[in-house]
């Protein structure tokens, strides 16, 4: 063993024992070089080695700290209580101490900033960190063009409300779609079509019929990994969708909440395929990290600027500095990166598991028809006589909690189906199989017999 991989592992050795604490500084390396009598180069190579597997993280400007445990270790506690409605990760794979070394740098990098207005359109810091990350996934834009809310349905109802250059009222979502859109618009009494969404995509013949007609101020649509389908839709249905809207002069606005959890590259977002400047592109940050951190970012077509703005500063004003400074520490010194591979991995485990089970039931169709894909959500489609009501409360009695699909319907929407939200991200993946078990002895026992 070589002296750089000595000094690996007495670190490893002192983080597993505790001498070395979560959130504390690593010596520089020109006292871990004295020290340890050998030349800078080492220690270099050996804190590059420890940060690539997630023992330390570097801080720009500061030095190399200790990462929260857990990221190379985590086992998952079996909680009294199953949440298959939640889309967050579970609590426990939360980045606390992480992200507390953020946010007490931000403290003291930009306590001038902290507590006054004057940033509507986002900290500049983290517009330069969002737009690299946003050309990662083929969202080339310039920083003029972002703006950072607080959330997404925060940004929603700014389009909602402000006026756009076609000059048009109504507010096209898919069915089902995203059930606090569907809140606000009922809320603010907005003129809303809906148009069919299956697991085979989009009723084409009502998109075209709906935006020629006129009518039609923007779509909002999920195309990846759609809530609740789970669903993603093609790179042909995304150009065809982009040419209708270039074609009719409608406005897309993209939702790509969960763009963080995908792993094929060449699933390009509508954005990337948009050369007309009509697609707003939506990127969310709270269902990666803390839900409760309250930061989207949206990215405008140049006509809409202007308006957006105008209108950010009566309902948005500015979106929590502290938050967006946490953020741009916690990007760009690489904890992002970190975490969010450290999740993904979780993620397809549980994935893997949601599958392997769902084949296991797939006897019965309405397992068998799940849809099957990267997403960490899919549904069970049951029969429209079924009482799925009966259903959420027995399995209530039992500590798990799911939630139908009505929410997600316009009222006295056609498109109206009856089903079940499976979501694992907040499940341990060793409770996933028992828990889809109990799910289909229960509908077993309700003895209905499938009208798929």
């Amino acid at each position: 063993m070589n002296k750089q991989q000595q000094l690996v592992a007495q670190i490893q050795e002192q983080i597993q024992q505790g001498i070395l604490l979560s959130g504390q500084k690593l010596p520089s390396i020109r006292v871990m070089s004295q020290t340890n009598h050998c030349s800078p180069s080492t220690i270099i190579g050996a804190y590059e080695q420890l940060a690539r597997e997630r023992w330390i993280y570097a801080m720009d400007r500061s030095g190399y700290y200790v990462a929260q445990q857990g990221y190379h270790q985590q086992r998952y506690p079996v909680r009294d209580q199953v949440d298959l409605s939640s889309a967050a990760p579970a609590p426990e794979l939360f980045p606390y101490d992480d992200f507390q070394s953020c946010l007490n740098q931000a403290t003291q990098v930009y306590r001038d900033q902290l507590f006054s207005y004057g940033m509507p359109q986002g900290l500049p810091p983290l517009l330069c960190e969002v737009r690299q990350q946003l050309e990662e996934v083929q969202v080339f834009a310039r920083e003029s063009q972002l703006f950072v809310t607080s959330g997404i349905q925060r940004a929603l109802s700014i389009l909602t409300m402000m006026p756009f250059p076609n000059v048009r009222q109504t507010i096209m979502i898919e069915q089902p779609s995203y059930h606090l859109l569907i809140e606000l618009l009922g809320a603010l009494h907005v003129p809303v079509e809906g148009v069919e969404r299956t697991v085979h995509g989009l009723d084409w013949e009502k998109v075209e019929r709906l935006f020629q007609s006129g009518k039609i101020k923007f779509f909002y649509v999920i195309p990846r990994f759609h809530n609740p389908l789970g669903t993603s839709l093609s790179t042909s249905d995304k150009k065809r969708l982009v040419a209708l809207a270039t074609k009719y002069d409608v406005y897309i606005v993209e939702d790509d909440y969960l763009s963080d959890l995908e792993h094929a590259v060449s699933n390009d977002p509508l954005y990337a395929y948009d050369t007309s400047e009509h697609v707003i592109y939506l990127k969310s940050y709270s269902k990666i990290l803390f839900p409760g951190l309250r930061i989207g970012v949206a990215v405008l077509p140049e006509a809409l600027i202007s308006t957006f703005s105008q209108y950010k500063r009566l309902l948005d004003i500015d979106s929590s500095v502290l938050s967006q400074a946490a953020l741009h520490m916690y990007i760009k010194n690489g904890m992002f990166t970190r975490y969010r591979r450290y999740l993904l991995e979780g993620y397809d485990r549980r994935i893997a598991q949601l599958h392997r089970t769902l084949d296991k039931l797939s006897a019965d169709p309405i397992f068998a028809n799940a849809p099957r894909n990267q997403a960490v959500h899919t549904f069970l489609r049951l029969p429209d006589n079924f009482p799925t009501s009966v259903l959420i409360k027995r399995l209530a009695q039992q500590k798990i909690v799911v939630g139908d699909g009505s929410q997600h319907f316009l009222a006295n929407s056609p498109y109206t189906m009856n089903l079940l939200r499976i979501n694992v991200s907040n499940v341990p993946e060793e409770q996933i199989d028992s828990t889809l078990q109990i799910i289909a002895k229960e509908i077993r026992k309700l003895s209905i017999t499938p009208k798929l």
